[in-house]
C-alpha cells in the first residue's frame, strides 16, 4: 500500500508505539496524583513542554490538548478579546478555525476573511486593507493544509500590531510544526496550535503555545489540569510520544525536507504533461503537500480508482471530506470542472522515490482511461 495522504494523518513511528505501550502498561499513573510514581510521570510531561518550547523558540507556555482542533478552539474562544471587535482569518483556514470564527461572528464579533491567491497564500496587500484599530484577534494558518502554502506570518503579525497594538495573533501550525522551521519570537505569534498525529505520534493529542503575558480563559472545566486551562487527565502516553516525535523530526529536518522535495518534484514534473492540469501548490510551498486539479477527471473518482490499485491519496482536508462545500475551491478561484477535479498528495518520512515512480505510472494509466469519459 502506498500512502500519499499524510496531511490527514501519519503512521505512528515505532518509537511512538513503544512509548505509548510503556505508559499504558508500566508508567500508567495519573500525573495529578501525589505519590512518587505519578510525580515522575508529571516530570515527563514537563520535559515534553520544554522540548516543544525549544523547537518553537518562543517565550511562553505549552498546554496539552486533545488535538489541533481543540487547540484552535481554546485559542480563538478563550483568549481575551474586545467585545464586538474585529477578527481576521484567512479565507482558506482549516475548518477548526473557520467554524470557530463563524461561531464568534454569531456572538457579535466583526469577523472578516482575508483573500488568498491561487496557491492559497494570504495576499498581504488585501490583508492590510482589513486591519483597523478595532482588530482584536487575527488567526492565519502557517502552512495551509490543502495546498501547502506557507504564509508570511511575521509580516502579517507586524501589520496587525502596528495598527492595533493590543490585538492578539494566532496561527494554526498543525501542518508546519515538525516539518518546517518555526521561530515564534521572530514571527510575533501570541498563540500557536500543534497536533501530534501529523508527525508520527498518536491521534488525540495536541498542544497550544501561549506567549508570556497573554491571558486565555478555559473553555473546558473540571479538575484544573494544565494550569486550569484544559481540565481532563492528560493523555500521557501520546504526549510522551509527541515529544519523541518532535525531537526526531527536528533532528533530521533538513534531510527529510530534501528527500520529500525530491519526491514532490518528481511527481510534479511527470504529471505536467497532462493537458489542462492546474497545480495548486506553488514551488515555494511546503514540500510535504502537492495539490493539483484536472478538468476531465473528478478527484473523488480518481481517489477510488487509485485505491483499487493500492494507492491512497486525498481530495482535500479529511476533516471536511464528507461535507458538500466549495469554500476552499472558491478561495483558490477555481472555476468549472476544476472545482471537483482536485487531488491532494501529502508525504511523510516513510515515502520513497520508488513509490513516487509507481504512483506516476498508475496515475497516468488511470487518467488516460478515465479522461475518455470526462468529469
Amino acid at each position: 500500500m502506498i500512502f500519499f495522504d499524510n496531511a490527514s494523518t501519519t503512521k505512528c513511528t515505532e518509537s511512538s508505539v513503544e512509548i505509548v505501550k510503556e505508559y499504558l502498561t508500566e508508567k500508567f499513573y495519573n500525573p495529578s496524583a501525589l505519590y512518587h510514581e505519578s510525580i515522575e510521570v508529571k516530570k515527563g510531561l514537563e520535559s515534553v513542554r520544554n522540548v516543544i518550547l525549544k523547537r518553537l523558540r518562543g517565550d511562553g507556555k505549552i498546554i496539552f490538548t486533545a488535538g489541533g482542533t481543540e487547540s484552535d478552539n481554546i485559542a480563538l474562544l478563550g483568549c481575551k478579546k474586545q467585545k464586538g471587535g474585529r477578527i481576521i482569518v484567512s479565507a482558506n483556514e482549516h475548518a477548526a478555525v473557520y467554524a470557530t470564527a463563524q461561531e464568534l461572528k454569531q456572538r457579535g464579533y466583526d469577523v472578516v476573511f482575508a483573500p488568498v491567491d491561487n496557491y492559497g497564500k494570504v495576499i498581504i496587500s488585501e490583508f492590510e486593507k482589513l486591519v483597523t484599530p478595532q482588530v482584536t484577534l487575527a488567526s492565519i494558518i502557517h502552512v495551509n493544509n490543502e495546498t501547502g502554502a506557507i504564509n508570511d506570518i511575521q509580516s502579517l503579525s507586524k501589520i496587525v500590531k502596528k495598527v492595533a497594538p493590543k490585538a492578539l495573533f494566532h496561527s494554526d501550525g498543525v501542518q508546519a510544526f515538525g516539518k518546517v522551521e518555526v521561530n515564534l519570537r521572530q514571527m510575533g505569534v501570541d498563540m500557536y496550535s500543534m497536533s501530534a498525529h501529523k508527525i508520527g505520534a498518536p491521534k488525540g493529542c495536541g498542544a497550544l503555545f501561549i506567549a508570556k503575558g497573554v491571558s486565555v480563559n478555559p473553555i473546558v472545566f473540571g479538575g484544573g489540569q494544565e494550569g486550569g486551562l484544559r481540565s481532563s487527565t492528560e493523555n500521557v502516553g501520546a504526549i510522551m510520544a509527541f515529544g519523541k516525535a518532535v525531537e526526531e523530526r527536528y533532528t533530521c529536518l533538513a534531510e527529510t525536507q530534501a528527500k520529500i522535495s525530491q519526491i514532490r518534484a518528481y511527481i510534479k514534473q511527470n504529471l505536467s504533461s497532462i493537458e489542462g492540469i492546474q497545480f495548486l501548490s506553488a514551488d515555494d510551498s511546503s514540500p510535504y503537500i502537492l495539490s493539483f486539479s484536472t478538468p476531465k477527471v473528478r478527484g473523488e473518482v480518481m481517489q477510488h480508482a487509485l485505491e483499487r490499485r493500492g494507492i491512497l491519496v486525498g481530495t482535500g482536508s479529511a476533516c471536511a471530506s464528507n461535507k458538500a462545500t466549495s469554500r476552499i475551491a472558491e478561495a483558490l478561484s477555481l472555476k468549472g470542472k476544476y472545482i471537483d477535479g482536485v487531488t491532494r498528495l501529502s508525504f511523510f518520512i516513510y515515502n520513497t522515490l520508488d513509490e513516487a515512480e509507481v504512483f506516476v505510472k498508475e496515475y497516468l494509466a488511470v487518467y488516460k482511461e478515465l479522461s475518455k469519459y470526462g468529469a
